[in-house]
């Protein structure tokens, strides 16, 4: 078993000691012990940083995220809310994926203004009607039941 100090961990992950001392509270990670005054962790708690990172970036609660890696497969309301998140991180990737095709098309456009280019907006559009609204999905977090 490999053990990394605080300050090994802080570096590798790219977060700050106070961060994993606070992420050690909230039960996202567990410290196995100490080096005089230094908590020390298993290397494993690099790759739960990644998920914790991942899941944050994803629009996940520190909340939500500390239910999700303490839940067993029996926790069937928590499952519910896990398959909700995803269609919601679909329809996001969806979005984000019409944006960056919308981009690469207008980089090499040669029609003035960019915006008014029928392809520049077909590829904005989920609906081939016309352009969707630049509206944003709901971006209200899932609320996990303690």
């Amino acid at each position: 078993m490999t053990l990394l100090d605080i300050a090994e961990v802080a570096e590798r992950s790219g977060l700050a000691p106070s961060a994993l001392r606070y992420y050690e509270r909230r039960g996202l990670i567990a410290s196995e012990g100490r080096n005089g005054l230094r908590r020390t962790f298993r290397s494993e708690v690099l790759a739960r940083l990644s998920l914790v990172a991942c899941a944050r970036a994803s629009g996940f609660t520190l909340a939500e995220i500390a239910r999700f890696v303490t839940a067993t497969p029996d926790d069937t309301e928590l499952r519910v809310h896990l398959a909700a998140k995803a269609e919601q991180l679909d329809t996001e990737i969806d979005r984000l994926t019409r944006m960056r095709d919308s981009l690469r098309h207008a980089a090499v456009c040669t029609r003035s203004p960019l915006v008014e280019c029928p392809d520049f907006k077909q590829a904005i559009s989920d609906d081939p009607a016309g352009p969707k609204s630049a509206a944003r999905p709901d971006r209200d977090h899932l609320s996990f039941p303690s």
